[in-house]
This record gives C-alpha cells, sequence and structure tokens, in this order.
C-alpha cells in the first residue's frame, strides 16, 4: 500500500515540477566570434513556442528580449501548434509585435512545413500566416537568403517530411541544401536557420558558419552527464539536443525551446530564449 502512495507522490510531484519548467524560462548566453564580422552584434534566437505564453501577451518574454538589446531577432520555426487545425493567431500577434521594435529573420520548422505541404487540411493557412508576416515587415526565409549589412547572410532551409522520421536517423547530402539554397557565401558571416539539429555536419560542410536549430525540445528529460533523454522523433540520447556544439571553425547553437505540444513534458529542461553574442574578431 504504502509503495503505491508513494510512487503516487513522486510522479505527482513530477507533474507539478514539469508543469513548473513549462511555465518559466531561462536565458542563455552564448558568444561566437569570427573574422568575417566587421562589428559586434547581438542576436536573440527564438524556436519552437508552440503557443506557449509566459504573461499575458508574451510581457515577460518581451521584456527579457528587451533586455536583451537585440540587434535583430532569428526564428527558428514551429511558432504554432499545428495537428488537427491550424491556429496561427497566437504566433501572428507575437512575431508581429517582435516585428515594430527589431528586425526579424524568420526560418520554417515542421508545422510551418506541415501547413503548407498539407492543404488539402489547412487550406491556404499557411500563405496567409506567411503574407501577413511579410506585411508587417517580417523577412520570411523559406528556402531563401537575406544580407545584413555587408558582413552577414541569413539563410532558412525547408526540411522535408523525410527529415522527421522517427526512429532511425535520416540522412542528408549537401547537394540538398545546395538545390534549396545555392552555395553559402564565402565572404559573409553564414547563419543558416535550420530546424532539426541531426544534420549538423552537412550543414557546416555547405559552408554555414553559425547554425540556428530547435525540434529537439532539449531531449523532453535531461539526464545529468548523459543529457537529453529522447527527442520528437523517440531518438534516445542524441547529443545535439540543446547548447553549443563545434565542428572545427563551424559552430551550431540548438535551442531547447520556448514549448512543448504532443509530449507536454519539461525535467530538469526549463524553456529557453538564445541570446547570441556575435563578436568581430
Amino acid at each position: 500500500m504504502w509503495m503505491w502512495v508513494t510512487a503516487a507522490a513522486f510522479l505527482a510531484g513530477l507533474a507539478i515540477r514539469s508543469r513548473y519548467e513549462r511555465s518559466i524560462f531561462v536565458s542563455d548566453v552564448y558568444e561566437l566570434g569570427s573574422k568575417k564580422l566587421k562589428k559586434d552584434r547581438t542576436f536573440v534566437f527564438l524556436s519552437d513556442l508552440h503557443d506557449n505564453q509566459f504573461g499575458q501577451n508574451q510581457r515577460w518574454l518581451l521584456a527579457a528580449i528587451e533586455k536583451a538589446e537585440p540587434d535583430g531577432i532569428l526564428i527558428g520555426g514551429d511558432m504554432m501548434v499545428v495537428k488537427k487545425r491550424a491556429d496561427v493567431q497566437a504566433a501572428l500577434f507575437f512575431v508581429k509585435q517582435l516585428a515594430r521594435r527589431y528586425p526579424v529573420y524568420y526560418g520554417n520548422g515542421n508545422h510551418e512545413n506541415r501547413m503548407d505541404r498539407r492543404r488539402d487540411r489547412y487550406g491556404d493557412a499557411y500563405d496567409r500566416y506567411v503574407e501577413e508576416l511579410k506585411e508587417a515587415g517580417v523577412r520570411y526565409l523559406a528556402d531563401e537568403s537575406a544580407e545584413l549589412d555587408q558582413d552577414i547572410r541569413i539563410s532558412g532551409l525547408d526540411l522535408d517530411k523525410r527529415h522527421y522520421g522517427k526512429f532511425i536517423p535520416r540522412k542528408m547530402e549537401e547537394k540538398y541544401i545546395l538545390r534549396r539554397l545555392g552555395r553559402a557565401s564565402s565572404e559573409r558571416y553564414q547563419i543558416l536557420l535550420a530546424h532539426s539539429p541531426g544534420f549538423f555536419r552537412t550543414y557546416a560542410a555547405w559552408g554555414a558558419d553559425l547554425t540556428l536549430s530547435g525540434h529537439y525540445h532539449g531531449g523532453t528529460i535531461r539526464l545529468p552527464f548523459l543529457g537529453g533523454l529522447m527527442t520528437p522523433q523517440f531518438e534516445f540520447f542524441r547529443k545535439c539536443c540543446g547548447g553549443l556544439l563545434k565542428d572545427g571553425e563551424k559552430a551550431m547553437v540548438v535551442s531547447r525551446g520556448l514549448g512543448t505540444h504532443s509530449i507536454n513534458l519539461r525535467l530538469n529542461n526549463p524553456s529557453q530564449l538564445v541570446i547570441l553574442k556575435l563578436r568581430a574578431e
């Protein structure tokens, strides 16, 4: 009897802790330098919000972004949940608020891509979403690139459905990125918004100086010494679930995300706001 009571109390405690970690966020700073950069810059990177709310009208999140004093906002996708329906109003409201204050560069995640791919279910929801954001001044980078001043190029890569396959990691060849984006910039600091972090070596081989990803939600449950337990694709103990990874001079920052959806669980893994400090060397 006592064993069942203890187990129930333990599970209840985990549920309460998980709910708490989904309701707060931490701000983590990553510093990177490059000779390609002509001056220092600060960016905020947002990914996997999934309609999560931090205060009324996102006031806590906006306050943290304002405190960072960013030169621009980089969005890595999955700002909403697209499952049985595509309700994008909360995401639209938030991103439009950002666009009134900062330059915003937006790359797609698998939920935005799902809206676009499944028009039989969601109609023209994707087109209307993109159009409204563009009208608000957002640079929407669906397999497109944009230049920032004379030293930065930002590219947004759309990934096919097969790149989000369950259980077995899929491969990606460099020519896939070449077909969608052309060649990386060799003179400018090349930033790549690519939602899944599972293809870092391919991104680096293409020429991305800095890849920004999310999607793995930090591994859902983070364990000491082992890192993230499970990705949304049911892959276990992937090293790229969150944080900074390097391959020579190439780097990737993986956001643990700001929300959840189907697996509404976070343990030892609070939501994360990523602040990037790019230094001219």
